[in-house]
């Protein structure tokens, strides 16, 4: 295991499609592709993690209405002139 400004680290071993490496590589730049699947990783693991509560809230309270849904919208990511999802003007 090795240590750097973010904590502990280990290698693993991952297959990946051979075209995804290439993009991957190319798309990674300077960052390098471990930096790269570390960012991947995490946004995704964050997703999982809203995903869970979404269906913890649903569970007990029912779908999310799409008032729900665009506030919460509209508190994560600003007022934007598409409201995300139901592919209608915020206006």
């Amino acid at each position: 295991m090795q240590t750097n400004r973010s904590g502990t680290t280990e290698n693993i071993s991952v297959s990946l499609p051979s075209e995804l490496v290439g993009a991957l590589r190319e798309r990674a730049g300077r960052r390098g592709v471990s930096a790269y699947i570390t960012a991947a990783v995490r946004h995704q693991l964050a997703m999982d993690g809203l995903a869970e509560i979404v269906a913890d809230h649903e569970a007990e309270h029912g779908a999310l209405t799409d008032q729900e849904i665009e506030a919460a919208h509209r508190e994560l990511f600003g007022d934007e002139e598409q409201s995300h999802g139901t592919g209608q003007s915020a206006a």
